[in-house]
Protein backbone atom coordinates (compact mmCIF):
# COMPACT_ATOMS: atom_id res chain seq x y z
CA UNK A 1 0.00 0.00 0.00
CA UNK A 2 2.88 2.38 0.80
CA UNK A 3 4.36 1.81 -2.66
CA UNK A 4 1.07 2.78 -4.35
CA UNK A 5 0.85 5.96 -2.27
CA UNK A 6 4.46 6.71 -3.10
CA UNK A 7 3.81 6.21 -6.83
CA UNK A 8 0.77 8.52 -6.73
CA UNK A 9 2.84 11.13 -4.92
CA UNK A 10 5.57 10.93 -7.56
CA UNK A 11 3.00 11.13 -10.35
CA UNK A 12 1.44 14.23 -8.76
CA UNK A 13 4.81 15.94 -8.32
CA UNK A 14 5.82 15.08 -11.89
CA UNK A 15 2.54 16.38 -13.38
CA UNK A 16 2.76 19.57 -11.31
CA UNK A 17 6.27 20.09 -12.65
CA UNK A 18 5.08 19.61 -16.24
CA UNK A 19 2.23 22.11 -15.71
CA UNK A 20 4.63 24.64 -14.21
CA UNK A 21 7.00 24.26 -17.17
CA UNK A 22 4.16 24.76 -19.66
CA UNK A 23 2.88 27.81 -17.77
CA UNK A 24 6.37 29.32 -17.84
CA UNK A 25 6.72 28.58 -21.56
CA UNK A 26 3.33 30.18 -22.35
CA UNK A 27 4.25 33.22 -20.26
CA UNK A 28 7.50 33.53 -22.24
CA UNK A 29 5.56 33.28 -25.52
CA UNK A 30 3.11 36.00 -24.42
CA UNK A 31 6.01 38.29 -23.51
CA UNK A 32 7.77 37.49 -26.78
CA UNK A 33 4.59 38.39 -28.68
CA UNK A 34 4.38 41.81 -27.00
CA UNK A 35 8.09 42.41 -27.66
CA UNK A 36 7.81 41.34 -31.33
CA UNK A 37 4.82 43.62 -31.94
CA UNK A 38 6.55 46.67 -30.46
CA UNK A 39 9.96 45.92 -32.02
CA UNK A 40 8.46 44.90 -35.39
CA UNK A 41 10.24 41.54 -35.27
CA UNK A 42 8.59 39.60 -38.09
CA UNK A 43 10.76 36.50 -37.53
CA UNK A 44 9.47 36.11 -33.95
CA UNK A 45 5.89 36.91 -34.99
CA UNK A 46 6.05 34.39 -37.81
CA UNK A 47 7.04 31.72 -35.29
CA UNK A 48 4.50 32.71 -32.62
CA UNK A 49 1.43 33.26 -34.81
CA UNK A 50 -0.39 30.10 -35.85
CA UNK A 51 -1.17 29.77 -39.57
CA UNK A 52 -4.92 29.86 -38.81
CA UNK A 53 -4.87 32.73 -36.30
CA UNK A 54 -7.83 35.05 -35.83
CA UNK A 55 -6.31 38.22 -34.32
CA UNK A 56 -9.28 40.22 -33.07
CA UNK A 57 -9.13 43.87 -31.98
CA UNK A 58 -11.45 45.77 -29.62
CA UNK A 59 -13.16 47.54 -32.53
CA UNK A 60 -14.22 44.26 -34.18
CA UNK A 61 -11.42 44.22 -36.73
CA UNK A 62 -9.99 40.70 -37.21
CA UNK A 63 -6.65 40.00 -38.89
CA UNK A 64 -5.08 36.86 -40.33
CA UNK A 65 -1.41 36.01 -39.85
CA UNK A 66 -0.66 37.49 -43.28
CA UNK A 67 -2.52 40.70 -42.30
CA UNK A 68 -0.66 41.12 -38.98
CA UNK A 69 2.72 40.73 -40.66
CA UNK A 70 1.85 42.94 -43.65
CA UNK A 71 0.30 45.72 -41.53
CA UNK A 72 3.30 45.72 -39.20
CA UNK A 73 5.85 45.85 -42.04
CA UNK A 74 3.99 48.60 -43.89
CA UNK A 75 3.57 50.76 -40.77
CA UNK A 76 -0.22 50.62 -41.02
CA UNK A 77 -0.34 49.17 -37.49
CA UNK A 78 2.34 50.42 -35.09
CA UNK A 79 2.62 49.41 -31.45
CA UNK A 80 4.75 51.81 -29.43
CA UNK A 81 4.06 50.32 -26.02
CA UNK A 82 2.26 47.25 -24.65
CA UNK A 83 2.31 47.04 -20.86
CA UNK A 84 0.81 44.06 -19.07
CA UNK A 85 -1.01 44.90 -15.85
CA UNK A 86 -2.10 41.34 -15.07
CA UNK A 87 -1.80 37.93 -16.69
CA UNK A 88 -3.60 34.68 -15.85
CA UNK A 89 -2.70 31.43 -17.63
CA UNK A 90 -4.68 28.19 -17.68
CA UNK A 91 -3.20 25.09 -19.32
CA UNK A 92 -5.33 22.22 -20.62
CA UNK A 93 -3.13 19.60 -22.30
CA UNK A 94 -1.97 21.21 -25.56
CA UNK A 95 -4.02 24.38 -25.21
CA UNK A 96 -3.60 27.43 -23.01
CA UNK A 97 -5.90 30.34 -22.33
CA UNK A 98 -4.34 33.61 -21.32
CA UNK A 99 -6.36 36.46 -19.81
CA UNK A 100 -4.60 39.80 -19.66
CA UNK A 101 -5.21 43.41 -18.82
CA UNK A 102 -2.91 45.59 -20.90
CA UNK A 103 -2.26 49.24 -21.67
CA UNK A 104 -1.44 49.81 -25.34
CA UNK A 105 -0.17 52.83 -27.23
CA UNK A 106 0.36 53.04 -30.96
CA UNK A 107 -1.21 54.11 -34.22
CA UNK A 108 -3.40 52.60 -36.91
CA UNK A 109 -3.15 54.17 -40.33
CA UNK A 110 -1.47 57.19 -38.77
CA UNK A 111 -4.16 57.69 -36.11
CA UNK A 112 -2.77 57.49 -32.58
CA UNK A 113 -4.48 55.40 -29.94
CA UNK A 114 -4.04 54.78 -26.25
CA UNK A 115 -6.18 51.97 -24.85
CA UNK A 116 -6.71 49.89 -21.73
CA UNK A 117 -7.79 46.44 -22.83
CA UNK A 118 -8.84 43.03 -21.59
CA UNK A 119 -7.36 40.42 -23.93
CA UNK A 120 -8.19 36.74 -24.23
CA UNK A 121 -5.63 34.55 -26.03
CA UNK A 122 -5.88 30.91 -27.06
CA UNK A 123 -2.46 29.32 -27.49
CA UNK A 124 -1.82 25.86 -28.94
CA UNK A 125 1.27 23.74 -28.35
CA UNK A 126 2.92 22.74 -31.61
CA UNK A 127 6.17 21.05 -32.58
CA UNK A 128 7.85 24.47 -32.73
CA UNK A 129 6.48 25.61 -29.36
CA UNK A 130 3.45 27.59 -28.23
CA UNK A 131 1.61 29.45 -30.99
CA UNK A 132 -1.19 32.00 -30.78
CA UNK A 133 -4.32 30.60 -32.45
CA UNK A 134 -6.85 33.21 -31.41
CA UNK A 135 -6.87 36.63 -29.75
CA UNK A 136 -9.74 38.94 -28.91
CA UNK A 137 -9.68 42.19 -26.98
CA UNK A 138 -12.24 44.55 -25.52
CA UNK A 139 -11.87 48.06 -24.17
CA UNK A 140 -11.95 48.53 -20.42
Amino acid sequence: MKSISFLFSLLFIWSAGIAQKDTTEVFKAVNALRYALVEKDSDVLNKLLHTDIAYGHSNGWVQTKKDVLKDMKSGYMVYQKIDSQSTAITINKNYATVKERIAVEGSRDGNAFKLNLFVLHLWVKSKSGWQLLSRQSTKL
